[in-house]
């Protein structure tokens, strides 16, 4: 049976050199399941395989799009299981590699049916918000999707804000958009999570960040700053060098702040992972125990 391996775990866990590793060993592409490596114009800041590796390795979903380009996890499970269908022909089974939570359960689960929001809408609410609060978005999400408002976390305004844009742009509640259950694939479906401990993965993103700088970040982050309104830069990294350009922090209270929502970040992708009990875990340096698994399974 064809077979999707999906490679998984926080950022600065070690999962691009593993990812390559493995694939030589399964002879198998990358798909690349981070939203943001997507872009070309962040390859130093997402930290993107780079053309060596992606010489090395078939890469797809890496550089392919613009900052301006509106993209969806919606988008990208239609995408990639259209080009599953290609690359079954030729392979047996498809790597697939990245931290993007919503991304990998998009194409292992299926996402909701959510229409592509107008941009003059979240304009609106987004004005409502920062003018009112969020008590009146909440009332209009309590008229119109009952259900939801009893379910979702009210203190979380950007939760809120997204189900009331649904249920005016769709004219539906939007509980009745969401999956109830995990679609079925035409595939096997093989979980690999990578984790280490607490202060090994830390001090490995805090490394990675200087490496970055290094490797010309800030002249990265410079070159797209006049984009800075655009969503595909709400990103951790950037808006913390935005805060800087903006002269409203020092170059080294940006960096530290790169590095603390960075370690943030982490806690909360393996937050969401650990809830997936379909998930194996190892280190990353049990290659051969990972092997091992793999070989098994298929």
């Amino acid at each position: 049976m064809k077979t999707l391996v999906v490679l998984l775990g926080p950022t600065g866990v070690g999962k691009t050199e593993l990812s390559l590793k493995l694939a030589e060993f399964l002879d198998a592409p990358i798909i690349s399941a981070d939203s943001r490596q997507l872009y070309k114009e962040l390859a130093i800041g997402t930290a993107a395989p780079t053309l060596e590796e992606q010489a090395r390795i078939e890469h797809y979903f890496v550089g392919t799009l613009q900052l301006t380009d509106y993209y969806s996890a919606s988008q990208f499970e239609e995408d990639v299981i259209s080009l599953l269908a290609d690359l079954y022909q030729s392979h047996e089974t498809v790597l697939m590699s990245g931290g993007s939570m919503m991304y990998i359960d998009a194409v292992c689960k299926g996402i909701d049916e959510i229409p592509t929001i107008d941009q003059t809408l979240r304009a609106d609410l987004k004005d409502l918000y920062q003018e009112e609060g969020i008590d009146p978005i909440r009332q209009q999400l309590k008229l119109l999707d009952p259900v939801f408002y009893r379910q979702v976390d009210l203190k979380n305004h950007k939760r809120v804000i997204h189900a009331l844009e649904v249920c005016l742009m769709a004219g539906k509640p939007y509980s009745s958009l969401r999956i109830a259950k995990a679609k079925q694939r035409p595939f096997r479906i093989l979980k690999i999570g990578l984790q280490r401990e607490r202060e090994e993965l830390y001090e490995r993103i805090n490394h990675r960040i200087d490496m970055m700088m290094e490797q010309g970040f800030l002249e990265e982050a410079r070159s797209v700053y006049h984009l800075r309104h655009l969503n595909s830069l709400n990103t951790v990294g950037y808006k913390e060098l935005f805060n800087y350009f903006s002269g409203e922090w020092s170059l080294d209270f940006a960096i530290e702040k790169i590095k603390q929502n960075t370690r943030i970040y982490s806690r909360k992708q393996m937050t969401w992972f650990k809830r997936d009990k379909e998930i194996q875990w190892f280190h990353p340096e049990q290659i051969v125990e990972i092997k091992g698994w793999i070989t098994k399974n298929i």
